[in-house]
């Protein structure tokens, strides 16, 4: 069972990451947040962590989820980069594509 546990953990932690942009929709505001992530596949499950515990730093976040609940909150990927790049060059890109899909929807920072 050891090896079975020092196996799984050992696969976690070389998993690929994939960065990238995400969209989170108001479906009764129609009010838009978008964000970038290192690690796409966990951030929602952090967003919605700090929703339910009422800290996200997102004030329009917080009062959207506070008034209209979880289910009136959708998260969509808007685009995935490149594994290949070096943090330095996924950092910058990451930033200037926030920028772009902020510009693009008409939303807030998340």
């Amino acid at each position: 069972m050891t090896s079975d546990r020092k196996a799984a953990i050992a696969a976690y932690k070389e998993r690929k990451t994939i960065a990238g942009i995400y969209v989170i929709r108001s479906k009764a505001s129609a009010e838009q947040w978008v964000g970038q992530a290192p690690d796409l596949e966990k951030i929602q499950n952090r967003i919605w962590f700090s929703l339910r515990q009422g800290s996200h730093t997102c004030r329009s976040l917080q009062a959207a989820w506070t008034t209209h609940g979880p289910e009136n909150l959708t998260f969509e990927e808007c685009e995935r980069l490149e594994e290949d790049e070096t943090p330095y060059i996924r950092d910058a890109l990451l930033k200037e594509r926030l920028k772009y899909w902020r510009t693009q929807l008409g939303a807030q920072a998340v």
